[in-house]
């Protein structure tokens, strides 16, 4: 296989590490640069394993990719599904008539997916996400060279980078949400800003609620300050 295909693959995939987008927007950029990089592959998708253990098509070059995927996660069967729960790497020659998927296999076929091959992208804190191939042709997958692999040890970085800034993209919304809610209880009530936040503290304790939550309430909802006829708010009061 030409390495200058794996170069061009790479380097979409490292393009990305320069570009300040977000994670949606990497998953997307992965997903095509494989499609249009890795031989065989007609189809491409990324499934993410959340915490509580569902999981999801984070982005595809195709709906047919999201079809399988899915398909997949309704039976607990199949190379994608493999990859996203226990395994590395896994592999379907011919999906009509593999053993290791009887369910799953030949529903794929009957869609045309003939072959397919599937790569753990990440994995972390409860969650793992792998890089799904599929091709209409049988055999696609038998002699890659390792180039999915290769594609995917740089594709982990820039998913990496982008869940980095996207988490830090978070963090600055939720301070800056904050700092407004702060702003707007001094302004009302003529409190210190520590009075001000301590009084968040106590509502997010009290209601049981995420703190950028209720911050993002009196932003968003009240700017003039928390409704009096709220029982969450008049539960709590700011002294």
């Amino acid at each position: 296989m030409p390495y200058r295909k794996l170069d061009a693959a790479i380097q979409v995939v490292a393009d990305s590490l320069a570009v300040p987008e977000d994670l949606d927007g990497a998953l997307a950029r992965i997903v095509t640069a494989a499609r249009d990089n890795i031989a065989g592959t007609d189809y491409a998708s990324i499934t993410i394993r959340h915490q509580d253990g569902t999981l999801e098509t984070a982005a595809s070059t195709d709906p047919i990719a999201v079809a399988v995927d899915e398909m997949q996660y309704t039976l607990h069967e199949g190379p994608c599904y493999d990859v996203a729960i226990a395994e590395t790497v896994t592999y379907a020659n011919d999906l009509a008539v593999d053993p290791d998927w009887p369910r799953y296999g030949p529903r794929a076929a009957e869609l045309g997916m003939r072959s397919q091959f599937a790569v753990r992208l990440a994995d972390g804190r409860g969650t793992a996400t792998g890089l799904n191939l599929y091709s209409r042709s049988l055999k696609a997958f038998e002699e890659t060279e390792g180039m999915p692999e290769l594609f995917a040890s740089h594709a982990r970085i820039a998913l990496g980078y982008a869940t980095e800034l996207q988490s830090l993209k978070g963090a600055i919304g939720t301070r800056e949400k904050i700092g407004q809610a702060i702003g707007i209880l001094r302004e009302r009530y003529k409190v210190s800003p520590d009075r001000a936040f301590d009084y968040l503290v106590r509502l997010s304790q009290n209601s049981n609620t995420k703190l950028r939550d209720i911050a993002s309430t009196i932003v968003n909802i009240d700017p003039n300050g928390p409704p009096a006829t709220d029982h969450a708010y008049t539960s709590t009061r700011l002294s």
